[in-house]
């Protein structure tokens, strides 16, 4: 993608992809995970209960935060079925 998609566009595809997706995670967010004590089941609730807080790009790909009031966690689409949680972390 070229472009950013909106927060809301962005929000609605990350919950369309854990219907009907794929979720991968980074080395990084599984150790980060462990360190707070967060299962995949519980980022995916995350992710399905959050809200899109922002977007900026790095390593040459759009990152997105979703968030909740404790906790924060990035993604990146691969495509529109797949996306990759970067990293998490608690407020």
């Amino acid at each position: 993608m070229d472009e950013p998609l909106s927060n809301q566009e962005a929000q609605k595809l990350v919950r369309e992809i854990l219907k009907n997706g794929t979720v991968f995670f980074t080395p990084h967010a599984q150790k980060a995970m462990a360190d707070d004590g967060l299962t995949a089941v519980g980022v995916e609730d995350v992710l399905r209960a959050g809200w899109v807080e922002m977007s900026e790009y790095e390593n040459r790909e759009w990152r997105y935060r979703v968030r909740t009031n404790r906790i924060a966690i990035v993604v990146a689409f691969e495509s529109e079925a797949e996306l990759t949680v970067v990293t998490v972390w608690r407020f």
